[in-house]
Protein backbone atom coordinates (compact mmCIF):
# COMPACT_ATOMS: atom_id res chain seq x y z
CA UNK A 1 0.00 0.00 0.00
CA UNK A 2 1.11 3.21 -0.49
CA UNK A 3 2.38 5.90 2.22
CA UNK A 4 -1.57 7.54 3.47
CA UNK A 5 0.88 10.65 4.07
CA UNK A 6 1.09 11.07 0.38
CA UNK A 7 -2.01 9.70 -1.45
CA UNK A 8 -0.80 11.40 -4.50
CA UNK A 9 2.98 11.06 -3.84
CA UNK A 10 5.27 13.73 -2.50
CA UNK A 11 5.35 17.47 -4.32
CA UNK A 12 7.95 17.51 -6.93
CA UNK A 13 8.90 20.19 -9.08
CA UNK A 14 11.15 20.07 -12.45
CA UNK A 15 11.13 24.03 -13.40
CA UNK A 16 10.92 26.15 -15.18
CA UNK A 17 7.23 26.11 -15.93
CA UNK A 18 5.66 26.40 -18.81
CA UNK A 19 2.98 28.21 -20.05
CA UNK A 20 0.44 25.18 -20.31
CA UNK A 21 1.94 23.59 -17.34
CA UNK A 22 1.38 27.06 -15.36
CA UNK A 23 -2.52 27.22 -16.72
CA UNK A 24 -3.07 23.69 -15.30
CA UNK A 25 -2.01 24.22 -11.85
CA UNK A 26 -4.00 27.54 -12.26
CA UNK A 27 -7.17 25.41 -12.80
CA UNK A 28 -6.42 23.10 -9.84
CA UNK A 29 -6.49 25.78 -7.62
CA UNK A 30 -9.29 27.59 -9.01
CA UNK A 31 -11.30 23.86 -8.92
CA UNK A 32 -9.87 22.83 -5.15
CA UNK A 33 -12.49 24.19 -2.88
CA UNK A 34 -15.10 22.53 -5.60
CA UNK A 35 -13.32 18.99 -5.21
CA UNK A 36 -12.97 19.26 -1.58
CA UNK A 37 -16.81 19.92 -1.51
CA UNK A 38 -16.97 16.84 -3.37
CA UNK A 39 -15.01 14.56 -1.60
CA UNK A 40 -16.91 15.58 1.80
CA UNK A 41 -20.27 15.18 0.21
CA UNK A 42 -22.50 13.60 2.39
CA UNK A 43 -20.11 12.71 5.09
CA UNK A 44 -21.59 12.37 8.32
CA UNK A 45 -20.54 13.79 12.04
CA UNK A 46 -18.53 10.57 12.57
CA UNK A 47 -17.19 10.06 9.26
CA UNK A 48 -15.77 13.62 9.17
CA UNK A 49 -14.36 13.16 12.83
CA UNK A 50 -12.47 9.99 11.69
CA UNK A 51 -8.58 10.39 10.78
CA UNK A 52 -7.10 9.61 7.05
CA UNK A 53 -5.11 7.54 8.93
CA UNK A 54 -3.28 6.28 11.79
CA UNK A 55 -1.81 9.01 13.60
CA UNK A 56 -3.39 11.44 11.16
CA UNK A 57 -5.88 14.26 10.94
CA UNK A 58 -9.59 14.20 10.93
CA UNK A 59 -11.68 15.13 7.89
CA UNK A 60 -12.56 17.95 9.72
CA UNK A 61 -9.19 19.10 10.31
CA UNK A 62 -8.33 18.69 6.92
CA UNK A 63 -10.98 20.90 5.82
CA UNK A 64 -9.99 23.26 8.28
CA UNK A 65 2.25 35.20 -2.09
CA UNK A 66 0.81 38.52 -2.46
CA UNK A 67 4.16 39.42 -0.31
CA UNK A 68 6.41 38.14 -2.82
CA UNK A 69 5.56 40.51 -5.72
CA UNK A 70 5.40 43.68 -3.93
CA UNK A 71 9.25 43.15 -2.00
CA UNK A 72 12.59 42.00 -2.99
CA UNK A 73 12.60 38.37 -1.41
CA UNK A 74 10.41 38.49 1.83
CA UNK A 75 10.99 35.70 4.33
CA UNK A 76 7.38 34.40 5.27
CA UNK A 77 6.49 33.12 8.40
CA UNK A 78 5.15 29.44 8.11
CA UNK A 79 2.71 28.78 11.16
CA UNK A 80 2.66 25.25 12.70
CA UNK A 81 0.13 22.94 11.10
CA UNK A 82 -0.03 20.70 13.40
CA UNK A 83 -1.04 22.94 16.09
CA UNK A 84 -3.76 24.83 14.18
CA UNK A 85 -5.25 21.28 13.59
CA UNK A 86 -5.54 20.94 17.39
CA UNK A 87 -7.42 24.06 18.10
CA UNK A 88 -10.45 23.18 19.22
CA UNK A 89 -12.99 24.72 16.75
CA UNK A 90 -10.73 23.08 13.41
CA UNK A 91 -12.06 20.06 15.54
CA UNK A 92 -15.38 20.71 16.47
CA UNK A 93 -16.68 24.06 13.65
CA UNK A 94 -18.95 23.17 10.65
CA UNK A 95 -16.93 22.37 7.84
CA UNK A 96 -19.39 24.46 5.41
CA UNK A 97 -17.43 27.31 6.98
CA UNK A 98 -13.93 26.58 6.26
CA UNK A 99 -15.25 25.17 2.75
CA UNK A 100 -17.02 28.65 2.36
CA UNK A 101 -14.09 30.29 3.04
CA UNK A 102 -12.05 28.39 0.73
CA UNK A 103 -14.37 28.89 -2.19
CA UNK A 104 -14.01 32.72 -1.24
CA UNK A 105 -10.09 32.75 -0.57
CA UNK A 106 -9.30 30.81 -4.22
CA UNK A 107 -11.56 33.40 -6.35
CA UNK A 108 -10.02 35.68 -5.22
CA UNK A 109 -6.56 34.19 -5.33
CA UNK A 110 -7.23 32.98 -8.77
CA UNK A 111 -7.90 36.83 -10.11
CA UNK A 112 -4.27 37.41 -8.34
CA UNK A 113 -2.51 34.71 -10.20
CA UNK A 114 -4.24 34.70 -13.61
CA UNK A 115 -2.86 38.89 -13.67
CA UNK A 116 0.95 37.61 -13.02
CA UNK A 117 3.03 38.54 -15.95
CA UNK A 118 5.56 36.26 -17.13
CA UNK A 119 8.53 37.84 -15.44
CA UNK A 120 7.00 37.69 -12.17
CA UNK A 121 6.73 34.17 -11.83
CA UNK A 122 10.60 34.73 -11.28
CA UNK A 123 10.28 36.56 -8.15
CA UNK A 124 10.83 34.78 -5.04
CA UNK A 125 10.34 34.62 -1.41
CA UNK A 126 12.37 33.16 1.11
CA UNK A 127 10.61 30.09 3.43
CA UNK A 128 12.85 29.36 6.87
CA UNK A 129 12.85 26.09 6.42
CA UNK A 130 13.12 25.92 2.76
CA UNK A 131 15.06 28.66 1.49
CA UNK A 132 14.11 30.53 -1.61
CA UNK A 133 11.39 29.56 -3.52
CA UNK A 134 10.09 31.00 -7.01
CA UNK A 135 6.38 32.15 -7.62
CA UNK A 136 6.33 29.45 -10.48
CA UNK A 137 7.18 26.62 -7.68
CA UNK A 138 4.91 28.12 -4.95
CA UNK A 139 1.97 27.65 -7.53
CA UNK A 140 2.93 24.10 -8.38
CA UNK A 141 3.24 23.64 -4.62
CA UNK A 142 0.24 24.77 -3.89
CA UNK A 143 -1.60 23.15 -7.22
CA UNK A 144 -0.32 19.74 -5.25
CA UNK A 145 -1.23 20.77 -1.92
CA UNK A 146 -5.59 21.11 -3.02
CA UNK A 147 -5.09 18.03 -4.69
CA UNK A 148 -3.21 16.15 -2.06
CA UNK A 149 -5.70 16.71 0.77
CA UNK A 150 -8.83 15.93 -1.45
CA UNK A 151 -6.86 12.36 -2.29
CA UNK A 152 -6.71 12.24 1.75
CA UNK A 153 -10.85 12.38 2.07
CA UNK A 154 -11.06 10.66 -0.95
CA UNK A 155 -8.94 7.61 0.02
CA UNK A 156 -10.22 7.62 3.45
CA UNK A 157 -13.70 6.95 1.65
CA UNK A 158 -12.79 4.32 -0.64
CA UNK A 159 -10.75 2.58 2.22
CA UNK A 160 -14.24 2.71 4.39
CA UNK A 161 -16.72 1.77 1.49
CA UNK A 162 -18.38 5.58 2.22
Amino acid sequence: MADPRYPIGKFSFEGPLRDDQRIEFLEDIEQAPARLKGAVKGLTAQQLDTPYRDGGWTVRQVVHFKLALTEEEPTIRPYMEDRWAELPEAKTAPIELSLSLLEDLHKRWILMLRAIQPAEWKRTFRHPEIGPMTLEKNLALYAWHGRHHVAHVTALRERMGW
